[in-house]
């Protein structure tokens, strides 16, 4: 067994540990409003959203992965873009570690993102990035929370013309079932964006290794893709079964109160907004949709409900995600090249 193939099994192995983090680091996404509504325990709460994650591999085209895979323009005939992919995964996973331990709700899909181009420029310079996918990336940071807000305003002024007229009792017991739709919905969505991003970096992987034709595309009709795809959504529901209770408690109790019909129009327009992002192949941040959401909910009852502090401490990690990932990335590709030239 040859050098590269040994980096490429323990790459993939890498990768399938961050998928891993990133459900643990999700988890709150799918699941904190409908424990902090109470409406499901936190363990029969991350197995619903678990159970769901995964059957996403059945409906949606990996038009993210695609995406992912292509931002590093990769050489095949150069064995060491498999040091930049592995880079680019341990930078994104120290940064999700430290997020986690702070409890802050940062994107896993950022941290991926600027993780796999920042061991890229540090490797070949700024000229090998697809700076186009990167740019719908960088868009989609204020984007995709605003489209959540918004559609979570409009959802929630519906609901409540709709539901003017009945008794606040009787509207809590129907949105406490409701939300377990909406659960299942933004579970969904979340593995289908999600899942993605670790298959496209599986792919890079791949190519990078002369293991797998640039331009191929993922299918689970197909035994040669097959393994991508399903041990990815295995990986990333099996995380977000193990939760992640720090950054539950920070969405879905410290950003803003909530009750289940507020928990019901959150959730959805949350899942309305991935659904459209993965099916334009635009890999956004399910953490930011989420965040946008409850704070589009709950600005319909109260702006001072809403903790603003909170939220403050989430934009800025947003904002330093890729730059950190980056630079983290750019650090362990530099420690990794340089074993690999000593050794």
């Amino acid at each position: 067994m040859n050098e590269v193939t040994i980096i490429v099994i323990v790459t993939v192995a890498v990768a399938l540990i961050f998928d891993v983090i990133n459900g643990f680091h999700d988890s709150a996404n799918a699941i904190a409003t409908i424990v902090s509504t109470r409406v499901l325990s936190p363990r029969f709460a991350v197995l619903w959203a678990a159970a769901f994650n995964f059957t996403a591999i059945f409906i949606f085209a990996p038009k993210v992965a695609n995406a992912i895979s292509q931002i590093v323009i990769i050489n095949p005939s150069d064995p060491a873009f498999v040091y930049v992919v592995l880079a680019g995964l341990l930078g994104a996973i120290i940064w999700d570690l430290l997020t986690w331990y702070w409890g802050l709700p940062v994107s896993s899909s950022h941290a991926l993102i600027g993780g796999f181009a920042g061991a890229g420029i540090a490797y070949k310079g700024i000229h090998i990035i697809r700076w186009g996918i990167v740019g719908e990336t960088m868009a989609f940071i204020p984007l995709a929370p605003m489209i959540g807000a918004v559609l979570g305003l409009i959802i929630m002024i519906a609901v409540y013309w709709i539901f003017r007229k009945w008794r606040p009792a009787k509207v809590d017991q129907l949105f406490r079932k409701g939300q377990l739709v909406s659960a299942a919905l933004y579970s969904i969505g979340h593995g289908g964006n999600d899942a993605q991003k670790t298959m496209g970096i599986i792919v890079a992987l791949l190519i990078a290794a002369g293991l797998f034709e640039p331009g191929k595309q993922l299918s689970i009709h197909s035994w040669d893709t097959l393994w991508i795809m399903l041990s990815c959504h295995l990986a990333l529901a099996l995380g977000v079964a193990l939760g992640g209770w720090r950054i539950v408690e920070t969405i879905g109790m410290k950003l803003a109160k909530l009750k289940p019909v507020h928990g019901f129009c959150a959730e959805t327009a949350g899942a309305f907004t991935i659904f459209l992002a993965t099916h334009l192949g635009i890999p956004i941040s399910t953490t930011h949709t989420i965040s946008g959401s409850i704070i589009g909910v709950g600005s319909t009852s109260n702006l001072a409900g809403i903790k603003w502090k909170t939220a403050s401490r989430i934009v800025i990690a947003w904002i330093v995600t890729i730059p950190f990932s980056a630079l983290t990335a750019a650090i362990c590709f530099h420690l990794i090249y340089l074993v690999h030239r000593l050794f």
